[in-house]
């Protein structure tokens, strides 16, 4: 089993950094409130700056939106969403403890976080581009097939766990209370995006460890390294 990017996803979008962080013994018995506070704190500083349309980071997202024919303002990188309610809410819906987390990191470093549950993808799981037979299934449960050339992560079986790139992910493999094994995958295409993809991973993974007393494997891929073994 392994992630990876399709060679024509590198090719197009060269300036890409993937951090990935594998982890088992996940579970919902656990306390994070005050990690989580630690990554609302840095998002609500920048907020109170700028507005997220003005991060670098949002802004690259962006500009690969309309790259793939996509109206940005209809459809937005999943950080984008997350910063954009935490403004004008102040807060997040609390979902699952790694579910928080995720999105609370996603918050303070404006980059999108995708949380896969293993025993719900077949194989490897590939991010390219779609032939437009794959399925995916929406969080309420409807059947939907990705555009041909939608960047889609996608399994072995033709099961699309993510439409739209860092759009919106699959109710089919969100995490639940059942949840042991999970792929975590955070996307970024800004000028600095290697060096906060990285800090991102090391800050992630050191809340999962304080918390659920786990080492995660992890790895920063790009063009030279584009591939993790689960």
């Amino acid at each position: 089993m392994y992630f990876r990017h399709a060679n024509d996803i590198w090719r197009n979008f060269p300036e890409l950094s993937a951090g990935i962080l594998h982890a088992e013994g996940i579970h919902r018995d656990v306390s994070i409130d005050a990690r989580l506070a630690g990554f609302e704190a840095a998002a609500k500083a920048r907020l109170a700056a700028s507005s997220e349309g003005e991060f670098p980071e949002i802004q690259a997202w962006r500009r690969a939106f309309s790259r793939m024919g996509l109206k940005p303002t209809q459809y937005r990188s999943a950080s984008e969403a997350l910063l954009r309610r935490f403004r004008k809410e102040g807060s997040l819906p609390r979902i699952h403890p790694l579910i928080d987390l995720c999105n609370a990191a996603s918050l303070a470093f404006a980059i999108p976080i995708a949380v896969f549950d293993l025993s719900r993808v077949a194989g490897h799981l590939e991010v390219r581009y779609a032939s437009g037979n794959e399925i995916y299934t929406t969080f309420s449960g409807e059947t939907e097939y990705p555009e041909p050339q939608e960047v889609i992560f996608a399994d072995e079986e033709g099961r699309a766990h993510a439409r739209r790139w860092t759009n919106r992910q699959s109710g089919f493999s969100a995490v639940g209370s059942k949840t042991t094994a999970v792929l975590i995958v955070a996307e970024a295409l800004h000028s600095s995006a290697e060096t906060d993809v990285s800090r991102l991973v090391h800050e992630l993974a050191g809340a999962m460890g304080a918390s659920w007393a786990v080492t995660p494997r992890s790895a920063v891929l790009d063009q030279s390294a584009p591939r993790f073994d689960i």
